[in-house]
């Protein structure tokens, strides 16, 4: 158990003579009474001395005071220290103060520190400032609060340590934090905290779109998006992160198929009805899924129309994907779940072949639970998830994929030669075997010689 670890790692410091508490995060979420995902240790153990105590520590950042100690078995700790490693081992960083900060996220100068009072009052939020001393015998332990940390947990506030403005300078990426905390546990931010995100948030933009990205998954996947996004359009910073989105405001809708109101309000109650746990391609393809109304809107006739958003939308979301340094195979998801969310409202009409492949698309469960958090955030009528659903389970697997009755092979051997053509005749023969009209290789091969004569 992580935890356990860490506050072995705790006890072996004091051992050796250091101070070290708990720090950050974890002893937040265990004041609320959560399983924190990760633990940090605070010490006035320099990173050699760290490194002497735990010999398979990594030094991750050690310039900064910071290395990693894996857990045992841990797996799959590494000198990336990505997320995934953090996941199994723990932070131990020296305390410090910091000097400077003209990149807007690292330190200048780091002038390692004796006092967890210097630690403390350079880090972004009272609830997150917080030390514990998980071996006092209390539980969880004694606190250490400097900052008014507990008094901020439990009136459900977020306020930066120290003055606001010089904590977002130090680090931008804090103001998409504070959104992302106060969305998470339900808070507010404090007035002058909130102020300064305001008047700095088009600094936002300095931070890497790696950062910035990871910032809005957290968000769009921690449950609480509808709240996030309301304050990072509320804070200014929408804009400036995701300006394609703050447009959909004020971008009306026809009432008699979107009751709820405009895009931007439709959108949000839609990332309000997503599954928890929610895949981060599906909670990004719902963000898009109508990215491209805004730039389509028009009124004909009295009626609102937004002719060929799909597409445009499909554009918009590659460059928003690109932009942001999604993967290769996050753009691919992404996009197809923008591209292929209207033709549900068309299942009744498919083909039987039509609509096994359909069925059968790659993480087709994304693309069903975007249409069923669609409905419910507009018209509400759940009918074509549920004949999907129906469909899904009567459809036996040999049936919603057959193996092929007609090979390249085969078409060769019936005189076709090999090109473009044995595509198209390949996809008709398997329509025809998904619609039940071809029970066996013979009538394939017949179907090819009268539908595809040489």
């Amino acid at each position: 158990m992580l935890k356990d670890f860490a506050i072995s790692i705790v006890q072996a410091l004091r051992q050796s003579g250091f101070q070290a508490y708990l720090v950050g995060g974890c002893v937040r979420d265990l004041l609320l009474g959560r399983e924190p995902k990760d633990y940090d240790v605070a010490t006035d153990a320099t990173p050699r001395q760290v490194m002497d105590i735990f010999p398979e520590t990594y030094a991750v950042g050690a310039q900064f005071g910071v290395v990693l100690v894996p857990a045992p078995n841990g797996g799959a700790a590494s000198a990336s220290a990505d997320v995934s490693s953090k996941a199994h081992a723990v932070e131990v960083a020296t305390f410090r103060s910091d000097i400077g900060y003209s990149d807007g996220r690292h330190p200048d100068e780091v002038r390692f520190s004796s006092d967890p009072r210097e630690d403390v009052a350079r880090r972004d939020f009272t609830i997150n400032g917080m030390l514990l001393d998980p071996l006092s015998g209390q539980t969880p332990g004694e606190v250490l609060d400097f900052v008014g940390g507990r008094k901020d947990l439990a009136a459900g506030i977020i306020r930066s340590i120290g003055d606001p403005e010089k904590r977002f300078d130090e680090d931008k990426l804090r103001m998409l934090r504070a959104v992302r905390f106060a969305a998470r546990f339900e808070y507010a931010i404090e007035p002058a905290t909130f102020a300064a995100m305001q008047k700095l948030a088009e600094q936002i933009q300095v931070v890497s779109r790696e950062r910035v990205r990871d910032e809005l998954t957290r968000m769009l996947t921690e449950r609480h998006a509808r709240r996030a996004f309301l304050l990072l359009d509320e804070s200014g910073l929408l804009q400036h992160v995701l300006p394609e989105i703050s447009v959909m405001k004020g971008v009306e809708q026809p009432p008699e198929f979107h009751p709820e109101g405009d895009v931007f309000v439709h959108t949000l109650l839609l990332l309000e009805n997503l599954p928890a746990p929610c895949p981060m391609t599906l909670a990004w393809g719902a963000l898009l899924h109508d990215v491209g109304k805004p730039a389509t809107f028009r009124v004909a006739s009295d009626r609102i129309r937004f002719d060929n958003h799909v597409e445009v939308g499909v554009k918009m979301a590659e460059e928003i994907c690109r932009r942001l340094r999604f993967s290769n195979d996050e753009t691919g998801q992404i996009l197809a779940l923008v591209d292929n969310h209207m033709r549900f409202g068309h299942v009744s009409r498919m083909k039987e072949s039509t609509l096994k492949r359909f069925l059968r698309m790659p993480a087709f469960e994304e693309h069903l639970a975007l249409h069923r958090a669609d409905s419910l955030a507009s018209h509400r009528n759940l009918s074509t998830y549920e004949f999907l659903q129906q469909k899904r389970a009567e459809i036996p697997p040999e049936k919603m994929r057959p193996s092929p009755l007609v090979t390249g092979d085969d078409l060769i051997g019936e005189g076709h030669s090999p090109g473009p053509k044995f595509r198209e005749i390949l996809n008709a023969v398997e329509d025809a075997q998904l619609e039940g009209r071809l029970p066996s290789r013979d009538a394939a091969l017949e179907f090819v010689r009268r539908e595809f004569p040489v």
